[in-house]
């Protein structure tokens, strides 16, 4: 847990620069943009999707849930699996397997068959998402180039949400609902072709075993967790089945980590986690995204039931989010990592975001995208876009080549469980206040409409409030926790700060 850089142990020789390692980067991106935006390119879908499948109210959420359930509630068990077979084979099955899912989804024709397609989707994500993540951090060797490299993947894990709106827009738009899912196969077999032919793996532990018992308890509480968190929005916080969910996910991930402590293989080393800027660096991953997707989901609905956008032009609204995004990972944060220390980026971008989340607390019924949106966005994505590239590249550094993939794992769990809590948690606070408001405000039975759009707006606006809350809080944890000093390019030891696994 020292502060120092981090450096390859005496044993290990670095690995040879990988000639092909930038378009590399391009494979490893497109798989990355399609697992993150594949979160949410259905929800603008899911309107049409609904009406010709003929869900019901309560069923339509598994569109989404399915998705986030399975890939949550896998990824430690994905990352094991990369390490274990190698992460290159880990990868292009996940892509296979996520394409083949996809056309599943898309070709679906019934309900209950878009469920088990969405959920498929889900299980190869958990394999791709570590393996492409862990590719990304023994591809990169200089510290230079590993900063750039990891401004480019930050950029797209943040901008890829908003991306998938857009996309979402407007293939639903010109096209139909299905493309929103048959667009994958086109994403999935251009990275399975850039795979087979620029990436570059050592054979994977293949004597090393599996700690089963791990698996069951570790995936078993996630996918409790991520489970009892969905059902919170349509049961409530407190439903018998919620609280059951929620009590037997602690159970099981208290005696996950007991576990961890004493198998001779673990699923996840307590080392990885014991690690501060580790540490620091997952919780601040998850106070992000759990404020950011409450907040795209209020955005959208926003812009689409109390402005009354059509979902090309709310995908179109949120594209200075994604730019923003772009502009603090590339030319932000890839710039200053290698100057200042880590904490220098993750606690002011979160500050930066939670002032943007402040202007949103002022919308109203009318609000102009010019006065109030616009600037949210901007504030909010260069705030993300300087958070999520050093969390990313500070979790990744110094890992031992064994344990990157279950390390990308743990990333990329801390991103969709504080994703999967954050939307439950404040829609669960919006759509409580606005009953709340509504039936304290509406004396006059004519001002039904207007008294609605009123409540709604103030249930977006106090649930932005406890987003601005968390993104603070995560501010004081990356500052406090996070004390790696800046990793430069040393000119006599060009040595790879994640070294590859042995064969």
């Amino acid at each position: 847990m020292s502060d120092a850089r981090v450096q390859p142990s005496g044993d290990q020789a670095p690995d040879p620069v990988d000639p092909h390692r930038w378009w590399a980067l391009i494979v490893i991106g497109i798989a990355q943009l399609m697992v993150v935006l594949d979160a949410t390119i259905v929800n603008v879908a899911l309107p049409s999707a609904q009406r010709e499948l003929h869900m019901s109210d309560n069923n339509r959420q598994w569109v989404i849930t399915a998705y986030t359930l399975a890939f949550g509630g896998l990824l430690l068990l994905g990352g094991r699996v990369a390490d274990l077979v190698g992460r290159k084979r880990t990868f292009v099955i996940g892509l296979i397997g996520f394409a083949v899912a996809s056309g599943l989804g898309g070709a679906a024709g019934s309900s209950g068959m878009l469920f088990g397609a969405r959920a498929l989707q889900g299980v190869f994500a958990a394999l791709l998402a570590p393996s492409a993540l862990s590719l990304l951090s023994t591809t990169f060797t200089d510290p230079r180039e590993r900063s750039r490299a990891f401004g480019v993947y930050g950029a797209i894990a943040g901008a890829g949400a908003a991306i998938g709106l857009l996309m979402g827009g407007i293939l639903t738009e010109y096209l139909d609902w299905r493309w929103c899912l048959y667009v994958n196969i086109l994403f999935a077999g251009a990275a399975v072709l850039g795979a087979l032919t620029l990436l570059h793996d050592r054979p994977g532990h293949a004597e090393a075993r599996l700690d089963l018992p791990g698996v069951v308890l570790g995936c078993g509480g996630l996918l409790a967790l991520v489970y009892g968190v969905s059902e919170a929005e349509p049961r409530g916080w407190g439903s018998a089945m919620v609280l059951g969910l929620l009590g037997g996910s602690a159970l099981l991930l208290a005696a996950f980590v007991l576990w961890q402590g004493r198998a001779r293989t673990p699923l996840l080393p307590l080392h990885i986690v014991r690690d501060r800027n580790r540490a620091g660096s997952f919780l601040t991953m998850g106070m992000a995204t759990l404020g950011m997707f409450g907040v795209f989901l209020f955005l959208t609905y926003y812009m689409q039931g109390i402005l009354g956008y059509s979902p090309l032009r709310t995908g179109l609204a949120y594209l200075p989010i994604s730019g923003a995004i772009i502009l603090g990972s590339t030319q932000i944060s890839a710039r200053l990592l290698p100057l200042i220390p880590p904490r220098l980026l993750m606690a002011p971008g979160m500050l930066l975001a939670a002032a943007g989340m402040a202007v949103l607390t002022q919308l109203d019924t009318d609000s102009s995208y010019v006065s109030h949106l616009l600037p949210a966005e901007l504030l909010l994505g260069l705030g993300l876009g300087c958070t999520f590239m050093p969390v990313i590249s500070t979790a990744t550094q110094g890992v031992a080549a064994y344990d990157s993939g279950v390390t990308s794992a743990t990333v990329n769990t801390a991103q969709q469980v504080g994703g999967s809590i954050g939307t439950a948690l404040l829609n669960t606070v919006a759509t409580s206040v606005t009953s709340h408001y509504v039936r304290d405000h509406l004396h006059d039975p004519r001002m039904r409409r207007t008294v609605v759009r009123e409540g709604v707006v103030h249930g977006f606006t106090t649930a932005t409030w406890v987003a601005v809350g968390v993104m603070l809080l995560g501010a004081l944890l990356a500052a406090v926790l996070v004390n790696m000093r800046p990793i430069r390019a040393e000119p006599a030891a060009p040595a790879a700060p994640a070294p590859a696994a042995e064969s």
